[in-house]
């Protein structure tokens, strides 16, 4: 046994790393994904007193291991090498049983690659990147990604505008499912700096006189408040205004703006970097491969590397200047302009009409900063309002306390007591008893009979599982920060993934739930898994598709692709599906769940009732919705108004406060629709808590008219109530199954508990 309790796979552009505790293959995989994969270094990390061995190339467990490691798999990629760090900590591992826990792991990535095309050579992010090292007078090039309002909700790429174009032609960046889905269309871009060396009036390209079109689409631009978004290093360009004494901060910046009746265009960028001087860092190498490994020790004394500098910040402020176009007529990219060039960006001097040519200029300055590499996302995840969060928990608390009472005096002061007096009666009493039965012990025979549209109820429960898990491992994964921003589309990856995998727990539950309703008769169950699978997904196919025709109709890049619609189509069909029915095939051959008491053959009729019930089971919504709907704000503003949302840990609360609420509420309900006499609790249960999503409807209705007020078009404002729509369905399905299933167990164990006949 040896300590080895960090780990990590590094390249050029992206970092894998964590923590080991105990018996594991992860760092075997580890090892494995970093050679097979690409990566130019792989490091593992040991405990103190290990490393002088290590070194010595001694016959310690971590030293023979990690040249096994390497012997095994240098063929794939030989210019890796390995550094094994010294850090302090005591945690066993037991490396004897990781290769075995590896071959099983290796396969899961390999698995992971090919689905979500992670290929080799590109590196992703757990949770960050990794830094990059820029020498002096090395070129840094800026990216852009599409153009976005919060007046359209419709991103357009940067090129749909005449702007400047890259000399060697525009190229697309590699981009993940979750970019592609919101949005996202990184290219490159003209903007080139140097590594620490200021410039200023750097001309960038002329645009030929503006064609009627061209200046049509502008003006539309710039009336819509379009944004340029900017990318460097992975940071996107900030700029900070100042309004009423307060500095607000905008992600990227306006393509213009509106003055009465005329229209001026944003051709000059001042650029400010934000550098930290790169730490080295004393590692030991492992070079070569086969019997030929060594470990040699790397010291910065003596290094003849040159000094580098990381990118810690991104600041952008545009301005209007009227520039001469006699003056660069003789002009290449990158010359400087032959005048000076003052940037004030409270005044504004190009107008832009019909026949007039754009000249496109820019300035860089670069400054040394005291924040570090990985501080520097701070500056887009600083949280405000933390007291509104911690305000939201404390009311979703008091509900939940409120709850558990009513929970707690049905419990012990009612059911209890009459089960315990029902229990101290001899049989002829008992007898007696029943013939005098009233409340909830009346409809004994009624209570298990099957609710109408069973089988819907089933798929609905089936994929309410899925949607839940997928919220809560998403969440999870993100509040404890393997779902970084600067892993561009991770989340929506991540839930892709989470929800893919969560079938198989889908068609288990919905089978199993099938068959108790039908007393254990496993036929029907593959029909069943197959309309589990097709359900929700079906539905936001058709809503996603209807969106994508008005996207596609306003030569949008927030639509999809259709190779990607391909995509999804075989990932839904080739590892949801069967995932689903092999979920379902388990649910078929694991035990049914048995009633405590026989249903009647004659249902009992159920008498009138003072109020419709269901007006109740609406009622109930309130509750829930009471748990989440200051955090439901943020949300929306962070989806619809561009802002950023990272606080998942204050949401991973909520949502689990969101569930005990969810099942207390449906609980109660579903109690009192029994003391009623009411046995038709199968659904009113479900919709108890899922009619929590008819109230974020309602409230997202009412965002749209008092929020995005400036929201223009009908193409919008459709685009707006189709993804709310789909939004509420997946809550309603969630929250839903989280009130049937609470009051399926609350029912099993109140008529288990007494033996009625």
């Amino acid at each position: 046994m040896v300590t080895a309790t960090h780990w990590s796979v590094l390249d050029g552009s992206g970092a894998l790393e964590g923590v080991l505790d105990g018996s594991s293959g992860v760092l075997l995989v580890t090892v494995f994904l970093g050679i097979w994969g690409g990566f130019q270094e792989v490091s593992v990390s040991v405990g103190t007193g290990l490393f002088e061995t290590v070194v010595s190339g001694g016959d310690n467990g971590i030293s023979e291991f990690v040249q096994r490691s390497y012997a095994r798999l240098g063929t794939f990629n030989p210019h890796a090498t390995f550094s094994v760090h010294e850090i302090w900590h005591k945690s066993p591992v037991n490396l004897a049983k990781m290769e075995y826990f590896a071959q099983f792991g290796l396969w899961v990535i390999l698995i992971l690659c090919l689905t979500f095309q992670i290929q080799p050579n590109y590196g992703f992010y757990l949770p960050g990147s990794y830094p990059q090292k820029h020498g002096v007078t090395d070129e840094l090039w800026v990216k852009v990604n599409s153009l976005t309002s919060i007046d359209t909700e419709m991103p357009f790429s940067y090129y749909s505008l005449p702007f400047c174009e890259p000399e060697g032609g525009i190229k697309d960046s590699a981009e993940n499912l979750g970019e592609l889905l919101m949005g996202d269309r990184i290219e490159n871009s003209p903007y080139r700096f140097k590594m620490r060396t200021n410039e200023s009036e750097i001309y960038l390209c002329q645009v030929e006189a503006l064609s009627g079109d061209q200046l049509k689409i502008l003006k539309e631009r710039i009336d819509e408040m379009y944004q340029v978004n900017l990318i460097l290093d992975n940071l996107p360009a900030i700029r900070f205004t100042q309004k009423e004494g307060y500095f607000m901060r905008w992600t990227g910046y306006p393509v213009g703006v509106k003055i009465e009746d005329a229209y001026y265009l944003f051709n000059h960028l001042k650029f400010n970097v934000l550098v930290h001087k790169y730490e080295e860092t004393n590692v030991a190498r492992v070079m070569g491969t086969g019997e030929g490994v060594e470990l040699i020790p790397v010291s910065e004394e003596g290094s003849s590397e040159k000094p580098g500098y990381m990118v810690v910040g991104f600041e952008v402020i545009p301005c209007s200047i009227m520039h001469n176009a006699n003056l660069v007529k003789n002009l290449k990219m990158y010359d400087k302009y032959p005048s000076s060039i003052r940037c004030d960006p409270a005044t504004v001097a190009m107008p832009i009409k019909e026949g007039q040519p754009l000249v496109f200029t820019y300035e860089v300055t670069f400054e040394e900063s005291d924040i570090k590499w990985p501080s520097r996302w701070d500056a887009y995840l600083k949280m405000e309002g933390a007291k509104v969060h911690w305000f939201s928990i404390l009311n979703s608390l008091m509900v939940i306390t409120f709850l558990a009472g009513i929970v707690l005096v049905i419990f012990l002061r009612t059911v209890r007591r009459d089960l315990t007096r029902y229990e101290e009666l001899d049989k002829e009493a008992q007898a007696q008893m029943n013939e005098e039965l009233s409340g909830w012990k009346l409809v004994v025979g009624d209570v298990f009979r099957a609710p109408s549209n069973p089988a819907l109820l089933c798929v609905m429960v089936g994929d309410g599982v899925q949607i839940l898990g997928m919220s809560i491992v998403t969440i999870l994964f993100a509040a404890l920060g393997f779902m970084s921003p600067a892993s561009r589309g991770t989340l929506i990856t991540g839930m892709l993934f989470f929800y893919m995998i969560l079938g198989i727990a889908a068609g288990y539950v919905s089978v199993r739930m099938w068959r108790t309703i039908g007393f254990g008769d496993q036929k029907g169950w593959v029909s069943i898994a197959w309309k589990t699978a097709c359900f929700f997904p079906g539905i936001s196919f058709l809503i996603l598709t209807t969106l994508n025709f008005l996207l596609w109709g306003s030569h949008s890049t927030g639509a999809i692709p259709f190779s990607l619609f391909v995509i999804l189509i075989l990932l839904w069909f080739c590892i949801s599906v069967p995932l689903t029915l092999v979920g379902g095939y388990f649910g078929a051959k694991a035990p049914h769940i048995e009633y405590p008491v026989r249903t009647n053959q004659i249902p009992r009729e159920i008498p009138e009732q003072k109020y419709p019930s269901w007006l109740l089971v609406l009622g109930a919504g309130t509750l829930p919705f009471g748990t989440l709907f200051i955090e439901l704000f943020f949300i929306m503003s962070s989806i619809w108004m561009g802002r950023v949302y990272y606080v998942f840990g204050f949401l991973f609360v909520v949502l689990i406060l969101l569930v005990l609420v969810c099942a207390e509420v449906s609980l109660v309900l579903t109690y009192m629709h029994l003391c009623v006499e009411d046995w038709k609790w199968w659904w009113k249960s479900f919709f108890a808590s899922g009619s929590v999503a008819m109230y974020i409807f309602l409230y997202s209705i009412n965002y749209l008219v008092f929020d995005l007020k400036s929201l223009s078009g009908p193409v919008s404002a459709t685009l707006y109530l189709g993804y709310s729509l789909f939004m509420v369905l997946a809550i309603m399905l969630a929250t839903g199954t989280v009130g049937f299933l609470s009051s399926f167990w609350f029912v099993h164990y109140l008529f288990s508990s007494v033996k009625l006949d």
